[in-house]
């Protein structure tokens, strides 16, 4: 079924269909349509898949959707238009340009986190770029999976646009056709399984994977400001999306007074009760609950299920014993630990293939020995993932894990280990931004990165010496929002960009021409027999050019 899929769009693809501006922008406008006519549906199709508020749906998702069409819509002429260069003056008379055309048939893989946002965004600017598209839509979110399938074909040219739902048996499939270009949303261990695949057939592919965002807060901040920005950006979608603050470093004359004013954002955004909220959602899938659960403190999360008071007794115990421990490891072996420890809590959190989860490979979780300098020990602080200042309840049965936020948390902490994509914020004591950068400069090079300082060096050291996939002076996730700034990540957490012309260039093959009158043949000067007046003409060439 998938290969005929592709057949199908590749039949359409080579018979031109595509490549008109009119087919273009007819696609677009019926995109906008689409996620414009069926608000509703969307709607609630989020609601069933993530617990996703009505209002973050239409303003994260479906508004960005719509704005994108638009903008690729309205520069279409101007992207793929000739753009004149100039020729070398030893080839003149000659002319030369380039024009931007579709790379064929692609495939988009999208997580679902954003179920809608992370499908149509780019297949917006695949249809721009003159492209036929393949869509899989991720199976983790069922209900927009299969609304996505149904409206597509409504909407959008049926013979040109393809949306093929299922897992991984699907997925894999779909990897075995020769695409001309594959677009994957999702975690960095399905990332290197999508490369691989893509290899085989030398397909170019763009990875937008994730990571661990740094947060970065000194005392030149306006804290109350701060807070309410770290929390909005952290647990918007109860905080899994890919560019959230993961976690953040402060120093320590702020480090306390931000957890606390952050837990008074938290009651200002979602109240005294945040699982009573309509504006606060869910987890997506009970195995993400669980692996996010570990990364609580010991003692937090009760026994999945009753048990007598002995048994209850000596759990209690044993998780004590077990904080103690850990503690008492971190301090006799110092920060060399962490690579053990940060290997389990990989192995734990492991997605399978096809699992779309968008949360960071293996490579982005394992953290380098850190010096005991660059983060501060809090005192009475005895879990290796910090002292709970809100939150820390869950409900198994809503999936419901409370805006979290952990003070004092220890670099060794499995918090630390890998992507949280959760509603947990551990805040490290960090002595200065010097030792902030170091600290983030041995980890895999993140999504996004995040500075609220007022002190122009401190912002500038951060730009010059470290390196994510984007930088935000005070402002988290604002760079998702604008179809004029590139979105990608570099190195473990991506490959590649999109959004507006960035998405355009994605999907196109920006093609080299040049032209050159047969007369005057002006190229006679260098065919060869090479004599000796030729090679004294070389000479004065080359002192010219």
């Amino acid at each position: 079924m998938t290969n005929q899929t592709f057949e199908q769009l590749k039949k359409t693809y080579e018979s031109g269909r595509t490549r008109p501006l009119a087919w273009r922008r007819a696609q677009l406008n019926a995109l906008r349509r689409l996620v414009t006519e069926n608000r509703d549906a969307f709607v609630s199709s989020a609601m069933a898949d993530l617990g996703k508020p009505a209002a973050e749906t239409v303003l994260m998702e479906l508004n960005l959707v719509a704005g994108e069409a638009q903008f690729v819509r309205n520069r279409l002429s101007l992207w793929t238009a000739r753009h004149p260069k100039a020729m070398h003056w030893m080839l003149q008379p000659a002319a030369g340009w380039t024009i931007a055309e579709p790379k064929g048939v692609v495939l988009i893989i999208s997580p679902w986190n954003y179920p809608v946002l992370l499908a149509l965004e780019p297949m917006a600017d695949a249809l721009a770029a003159g492209n036929a598209v393949c869509l899989k839509p991720s199976e983790l979110s069922p209900n927009t999976s299969k609304l996505l399938a149904e409206l597509v074909p409504q909407y959008l040219d049926s013979e040109a646009v393809r949306v093929v739902e299922g897992g991984p048996k699907e997925t894999g499939e779909l990897l075995k056709c020769p695409f001309n270009h594959i677009f994957y949303t999702g975690g960095g261990h399905v990332g290197k399984i999508v490369m691989r695949a893509a290899a085989e057939h030398l397909t170019p592919v763009t990875l937008e994977l994730g990571g661990k965002s740094p947060c970065f807060v000194d005392r030149t901040a306006d804290i109350n400001m701060a807070a309410r920005r770290i929390a909005w950006g952290k647990f918007t979608n109860a905080g899994q999306t890919c560019v959230a603050p993961d976690y953040v470093l402060a120093t320590p004359d702020v480090a306390e007074a931000l957890a606390e004013r952050i837990a008074v954002a938290i009651t200002e955004f979602y109240g005294e009760d945040p699982k009573a909220s309509p504006d606060f959602g869910r987890i997506i899938n009970d195995r993400h609950f669980e692996r996010l659960c570990k990364l609580l403190p010991v003692g937090t999360v009760p026994p999945e299920e009753p048990s007598s008071p002995l048994v209850q007794v000596a759990s209690a115990v044993g998780a004590a014993m077990d904080m103690v421990g850990r503690r008492f490891n971190a301090v006799t072996t110092g920060r060399g630990g962490a690579g053990e420890m940060a290997g389990s809590a990989n192995n734990a959190a492991k997605p399978t293939a096809g699992s779309n989860m968008a949360a960071a490979d293996d490579g982005a979780t394992a953290s380098a020995a850190v010096e005991p300098s660059e983060i501060h020990k809090v005192p009475g602080v005895f879990d290796l993932a910090g002292r709970i200042v809100c939150g820390g309840k869950v409900d198994r049965a809503a999936r419901y894990i409370a805006p979290t936020v952990l003070y004092g948390t220890s670099p060794d902490a499995p918090v630390m280990k890998e992507e949280i994509f959760g509603p947990i914020l551990p805040i490290l004591v960090v002595e200065d931004a010097e030792s902030a950068i170091r600290f983030i400069n041995k980890r895999s090079r993140p999504l996004a990165a995040y500075v609220f300082s007022r002190d122009h060096e401190v912002r500038l050291t951060f730009e010059r010496q470290t390196s994510s996939g984007a930088l935000g002076y005070s402002l988290p996730l604002g760079h998702l929002l604008s179809s004029r700034l590139p979105f990608g990540g570099v190195g473990a957490s991506g490959i590649g960009t999109y959004h507006g012309k960035a998405g355009f260039l994605t999907f196109s093959h920006v093609k080299t021409v040049v032209t050159k009158p047969q007369f005057p043949d002006t190229l006679r000067l260098v065919y060869p027999p090479f004599n000796e007046a030729k090679a004294k003409l070389f000479d004065i060439i080359a002192k010219f050019s």
